[in-house]
Parts: structure tokens; sequence; C-alpha cells
């Protein structure tokens, strides 16, 4: 049973074109054999975009890619044709398959921030699909992406719970590997703080509770 914390701050860090990108794996140019990537996970990348910039056309293949607006807004378009702008507290799920090539630009006048989340597939080269949701976020946490969900993922045992607690505790999902990463707040893993943009990773701790200071937004994914 273990706990391992990963700041914020010690996160790697891509500025470009405006763009302030913190990946909690390795991603790029930066590479660490020992943070590939945790369970299912390759990527986990917190984006910040002003407004008109973003990424430009680009393909993906093989990989199952979970987008959560949490500021702004963000225009997503695709080789098939579709065309969506993800307001605040909306989630899309692609599934790039066989490929995909898409662009993602922020439709905002302010900033846009939003959560994005990569995973290796079950199966390669299926036809690529989309799904998305609306979030509303409440004290507990709730499943979004996976079976009990409001989109479904290629990625089996693969749960997104999303949750806006205030002070008091949080009880984490019974599952072997958890990634719980703090959007807002102050949340605490037994005495140990995490603070926004820090992120906890929990082996074999499924059930546990998170102690909450202040009002706080986090995202927890699980692994069966």
């Amino acid at each position: 049973m273990t706990v391992e914390l990963r700041r914020g701050t010690d996160r790697f860090r891509t500025r470009a074109e405006g763009r302030d990108t913190l990946h909690s794996f390795s991603f790029g140019s930066f590479y660490d054999p020992a943070n590939l990537g945790f369970a299912a996970m390759v990527a986990h990348n917190d984006e910040n975009l002003p407004p008109g910039t973003g990424y430009d056309d680009h393909r993906h293949a093989d990989v199952e890619i979970v987008t959560w607006v949490l500021d702004g807004a963000l225009r997503h378009t695709d080789s098939t044709g579709r065309t969506t702008v993800l307001e605040p507290g909306e989630v899309l799920r692609t599934s790039a398959g066989s490929g995909i090539v898409h662009a993602e630009v922020s439709a905002s006048a302010g900033p846009t921030r939003f959560l994005q989340t990569w995973l290796r597939p079950d199966e390669p080269g299926v036809v690529p699909s989309f799904a998305s949701t609306a979030v509303g976020t409440g004290p507990d946490l709730v499943e979004v992406v996976g079976p009990a969900g409001a989109v479904d993922i290629g990625a089996g045992g693969a749960r997104l719970f999303v949750g806006s607690p205030g002070p008091g505790t949080l009880v984490l999902p019974e599952a072997p590997r958890l990634h719980v990463f703090v959007v807002s707040g102050d949340v605490a893993v037994g005495e140990r703080a995490l603070c926004p943009g820090d992120a906890a990773r929990l082996t074999d701790e499924g059930g546990r509770a998170l102690t909450v200071g202040s009002e706080a937004v986090v995202a927890v994914w699980a692994f069966g």
C-alpha cells in the first residue's frame, strides 16, 4: 500500500505561443524513465490558453482522450467533420482509434483552462468515436466517465470521478489504483497536504478518506 505525492511545482512545464501546460508524466521533450504513466494513464495535462491560442490540426491514433474544461471555452474540430465548443463543466471523450486529426483552440474572450488525460485503449485500430456530457460537481464524487458514468471509454477499468466538496472528509472510490488531482482548494491525504495542482497516486489505498480544508474541486481517476 503506497501513497506517492507529486507536487504541481515539480511538474514538467511547456510554454509556447502563449500556451502554458503542466505535465504530470513524461511528455514531448521532457523524459523521465521513472515517470512514464500510472495505470492506463500516459498523459495528464493542465492546459492554460490565452484567447485565440491552442493546438492546430494534429494527429492521434490508439489513445483515449478525456478533456474537461474548467474555465473559458474550447473549440474542438476534427477530421470526422465534428465541431463543438466545450464550455466550463463539459467533458469530451475522444477515442482516436485508427486515427483522427483534430484541433483544440480557445474560443473564449478570456483565459481557457482544461484538464486532458490520455489513456491506453484496450483494443487498437477501432473506429474513432466521441461522447460528451456536462458535469455538475457536488459535495460527493460523481462518476462521469466509466461504466456508471454518462460517458463510456475504451480503457477497461478506468473511471473518472469529479467533485466539489466543502470542508470535511471525502471518501475515495474502492479501486486498486487511484490518481487524485487537486484542481482548487486544500486537501490532505493523511498528514500530507495537497495544494492546487498537486496530485497523489495511491496503490491499494482505495476507500480511504481525504480531509478537505476548504471548498475544493478534485478529479479522481480510478483503475481496476
